[in-house]
């Protein structure tokens, strides 16, 4: 399943239209705020789907009956450009377990050839649990896949919530394939159609890492 937040009336397109902006996106910190808040709208909407029990509470002049979620979902992200974003989930589901997942690309002397470097992971087991799998832009879909394949090896998550801001037509078909008949479901906030030879979306937003924490050498 597929869900695209940004074919919804909803506040998340604002956010999205000065994540784009070439002139507002010089702003750093609005662009990782943006993303964080983003991030939360993400959460909340995946909280929908997540399995609940009721609870007793107790009150000043009673007792409550209230649903509460049953168990923490695991929350992993691709460093560095999935950290605002991370922190938007957490502000939401602020007792979950974290993992933390560092990949990137390694381009070939030609500049446009290039392959995934996966270097490490660190977190809980993900066994029966819920997995939410964050990173911001999703081009070819390889390093999410990568990823995806690394946190199974720390256990079967009982279902795995992949989000991405903005994704690439042919990175979800590739992102899809690579997870058929498994329990996923993949939210973005955008598809674009366009994916350049050097894997970058168009008409995308640029670097995000880059663009949250400064050019990289």
């Amino acid at each position: 399943m597929v869900i695209n937040l940004g074919t919804q009336n909803s506040i998340v397109n604002q956010f999205m239209v000065e994540l784009r902006d070439s002139g507002i996106q010089k702003d750093s910190m609005r662009f990782r705020k943006n993303l964080e808040r983003i991030g939360a709208i993400f959460a909340y909407e995946i909280s929908k789907q997540l399995d609940y029990k009721q609870t007793e509470v107790q009150t000043p002049l009673g007792v409550a009956q209230v649903p509460q979620l049953a168990a923490q979902p695991v929350i992993a992200s691709i460093l560095r450009a999935g950290l605002p974003m991370h922190e938007g989930f957490l502000s939401v589901f602020d007792k979950a377990e974290n993992a933390f997942i560092t990949a990137c690309r390694q381009y070939e002397k030609d500049g446009r050839t290039f392959h995934i470097s996966f270097d490490s992971i660190s977190g809980p087991s993900t066994e029966g649990k819920t997995l939410i799998l964050v990173d911001p832009m999703q081009a070819s879909g390889a390093s999410m896949v990568l990823a995806y394949q690394a946190l199974l090896k720390k256990g079967t998550p009982a279902h795995t919530h992949i989000v991405s801001l903005i994704s690439s037509r042919e990175g979800l078909d590739y992102l899809q394939r690579n997870v058929a008949n498994q329990p996923v479901t993949i939210w973005t906030a955008a598809i674009d159609e366009e994916l350049t030879v050097k894997s970058y979306i168009v008409p995308g937003l640029g670097d995000a890492g880059d663009l949250c924490y400064g050019e990289k050498e």
